[in-house]
């Protein structure tokens, strides 16, 4: 795990190098040592066994992690140069109510309107919050990169650490036909929703062959970013939720695909049905390989091949 977690960072030094950063000093440093540490939580709590070590201390280990996260937004903002009390506090907010509101239903198994309320939460910060705002160095895509990590950790805290959630499948590695599952998803939903999403105008073939030499690190970073951080919220966490509420698994995987759905309602224009109807269809796949396999890696590869694929090989209409 560390290897990969080496091997993300080193993508991230590289691109940055190629796009002039370095020459910011200082603050080109704290980034990438903000980068390094949100990416080394996200990573290091997918290895086999680890997080269960930690959450052995206790849910003391939630909070730990929360200030941890805390110290680092501090490292970052106050080395660009770009601490206010406003951000420091809205990140405090970000951190801890919800730690604090996951606190209250410790002792009750997971699904409770404290673990709904906590994930809508997150869902809408990471959404809608004021990402640039937040970080405002070096503005772009990172700023939305560096909150999707923060949240993460945050989730960690929270279900993994605090509430000590059961089988979220937070790990990455390959089990017995996995291949099967995934590669069976990923062509069975391309089968459906290619076809589908030429007729109804949403997509159309258009190859991006100029694109191609950005393929290694713009795939790495959807598996990393999009794919992984989406499929805990939605699958490891929600439809696990729904189908412990439910006391259905049909039900849960089900609920958690149409509500999937509806998070991309406001993608690109609002209301967009078409994105609303692909991403439902899409969200029954990757929660039957999460099903399939009991791991979100799994899911989240179908997740990152259909986004790449889509990225490559067509354009939104």
């Amino acid at each position: 795990m560390l290897g990969v977690w080496a091997a993300v960072v080193l993508v991230f030094l590289l691109v940055a190098v190629f796009s002039g950063q370095t020459s910011h000093g200082r603050a080109f440093v704290a980034t990438v040592i903000t980068f390094a540490l949100l990416l080394a939580g996200m990573l290091l709590f997918a290895a086999r066994d680890f997080p269960e070590r930690i959450s052995a201390l206790g849910p003391a280990s939630g909070w730990v992690l929360g200030v941890a996260l805390f110290f680092i937004f501090l490292i970052y903002t106050l080395s660009t140069a770009t601490a206010s009390l406003t951000r420091i506090a809205a990140i405090a907010v970000f951190l801890f109510v919800p730690l604090a509101v996951l606190a209250t239903a410790q002792s009750t198994p997971s699904g409770t309107w404290q673990d709904f309320c906590t994930l809508c939460a997150i869902w809408i910060a990471v959404k809608f919050g004021p990402s640039h705002w937040i970080w405002p160095y070096p503005a772009g895509r990172l700023a939305y990169i560096f909150t999707v990590m923060l949240a993460s950790n945050m989730a960690i805290a929270g279900f993994v650490l605090l509430r000590r959630a059961k089988n979220i499948g937070y790990q990455i590695g390959w089990g017995a036909n996995w291949t099967l599952h995934t590669l069976g998803s990923l062509v069975v939903f391309a089968c459906i929703a290619i076809p589908l999403g030429i007729n109804i105008h949403f997509i159309a073939y258009s190859p991006h062959t100029s694109e191609w030499k950005s393929f290694v690190p713009l795939s790495i970073a959807i598996l990393c970013f999009t794919a992984w951080p989406e499929e805990f919220l939605f699958r490891g966490l929600l439809q696990n939720f729904l189908s412990r509420a439910a006391n259905n698994d049909t039900a849960g995987w089900i609920a958690a695909s149409i509500l999937f759905g509806f998070s991309h309602i406001t993608n690109m224009h609002f209301p967009n049905w078409h994105y609303v109807l692909l991403a439902s269809i899409a969200g029954l796949f990757y929660g039957w390989t999460w099903r399939k396999t009991g791991s979100i890696f799994a899911s989240a590869l179908v997740h990152a091949s259909v986004d790449v694929i889509w990225h490559f090989l067509f354009r939104s209409m």
